[in-house]
């Protein structure tokens, strides 16, 4: 069961990960790196790759070449 923790800290990962792709500037954020920042606190390749894919879906960001780019509205 996913408690309000739990989502809050959800929250802040997608927040943060959004302001890393933002932040990169023209060459976008090298999924790689990011992943393994990631992995350093415990998040599995399977959750991050659902939680990018999400984040694709829903059209926050693309990705292209192994890069995240934030999707201009």
């Amino acid at each position: 069961m996913v408690t309000v923790k739990d989502r809050v800290a959800m929250a802040a990962v997608v927040q943060a990960v959004l302001d890393t792709i933002r932040q990169s500037g023209p060459n976008g954020a090298p999924s790689g790196v990011m992943y393994a920042a990631l992995s350093a606190h415990g998040m599995t390749l399977q959750n991050y790759q659902a939680m990018m894919g999400a984040l694709v879906r829903v059209g926050k960001v693309t990705l292209e070449h192994d890069c995240y780019f934030i999707k201009e509205a």
